[in-house]
C-alpha cells in the first residue's frame, strides 16, 4: 500500500509483520505561504522518496508532486531507481504543455529503497539522507549546491556553509527548463538490524544541526514520533522553509 501526503504529518501504518517501520510528517513552516514539499511512503514496495519543490508560482508543489508520482509509478514496474528518478526530469519538463504546472518548476529528490539487507539510495539536489547506527549519525548523501562545492574546493567550511548568503542554490535539479535529465547521484550498503534511516528536505537541516537530529532521532519512539518531533523542532527554531522529514526504522 502507498501513501502519499503533501502538507503536515499523517500517520503511516507499515504491515505490523515487516521489519521496517516508517512516519512521515511536513509542514509550511513559519515563513512561506505554501508547502512545495511532498513525500511518499510504499511500504509494500520498500521504496519512500522525499522532494522539494521550487519556482513558487512557477508550481513547485506541482514539481514535487510529479517527482513522487513519476518514481512511485516506474520502480513499481521494475525501473532501477536511478533511471526512475532520471525520467522524473522529464515527466515535469512534458507536463506544462499538457496543461500541469509551469515552465521552470523545478524540484528536489532524495529516495531510499530497501531489499533484502540492502539498500539504494538515488538522489538530485540538497534534500538529504541520514543514517543512525549505533548512536552515530551519518549523512548518506552530497548536496549538489554551490556552497557544498564551495566547501570540497576549500573554500569556505562546513560551519560557514550554514549561513552563507548563496546556501539555498543548488547545482543540479529535476525540472527547472534544462532540457536534459541531470546526473543522479546513487549509492548503496548493507542494512543492518536496528539501523534508523531519515529523508528530509533543506527545511529541516537547515534549521537543526547535526547533533540536535541525532537526539531527536535516537530517542523518539518510533519513526512517527521522530518526524513529528524533528518537523517541530525545525519549525520553533525558525521555520524558514517548509519542513520535511521521513524516517524509516529497521527493527533490531
Amino acid at each position: 500500500m502507498k501513501f502519499r501526503f503533501f502538507g503536515r504529518s499523517k500517520p503511516v501504518k507499515d504491515n505490523a509483520d515487516t521489519r521496517v517501520r516508517s512516519g512521515g510528517a511536513s509542514d509550511v513552516g513559519a515563513v512561506r505561504r505554501h508547502n512545495e514539499d511532498a513525500w511518499s511512503a510504499s511500504p509494500g514496495s520498500d521504496l519512500w522518496l522525499v522532494a522539494d519543490g521550487m519556482g513558487g508560482a512557477a508550481a513547485g508543489d506541482v514539481a514535487s508532486q510529479l517527482a513522487i508520482e513519476e518514481v512511485d509509478r516506474l520502480v513499481a514496474t521494475g525501473t532501477p531507481l536511478p533511471d526512475a528518478v532520471a525520467s522524473a526530469h522529464d515527466a515535469i519538463v512534458a507536463a506544462p504543455a499538457a496543461g500541469r504546472g509551469a515552465a521552470g518548476m523545478g524540484t528536489t529528490m532524495v529516495a531510499l529503497r530497501l531489499a533484502g539487507d540492502r539498500y539504494e539510495l538515488a538522489w538530485v539536489g540538497d534534500s538529504r539522507i541520514y543514517r543512525l547506527r549505533g548512536g552515530e549519525l551519518e549523512q548518506l548523501t552530497r548536496d549538489h549546491s554551490l556552497v557544498q562545492d564551495m566547501v570540497d574546493d576549500g573554500e569556505i567550511t562546513a560551519a560557514e556553509a550554514r549561513s552563507h548568503p548563496q546556501r539555498n542554490i543548488i547545482t543540479r535539479a529535476l525540472g527547472a527548463l534544462s532540457s536534459a535529465a541531470p546526473a543522479v547521484d546513487r549509492r548503496g550498503g548493507s542494512v543492518h538490524a536496528g539501523d534508523v534511516f531519515l529523508l528530509c528536505t533543506d527545511g529541516l537541516n537547515g534549521e537543526l544541526e547535526d547533533d540536535r537530529i541525532r537526539h531527536i532521532l535516537a530517542g523518539s519512539k518510533d519513526p512517527q514520533d521522530a518526524a513529528r518531533r524533528l518537523v517541530a523542532a525545525a519549525v520553533a527554531a525558525g521555520g524558514q522553509d517548509n519542513v520535511t522529514a521521513v524516517v524509516v526504522a529497521v527493527r533490531g
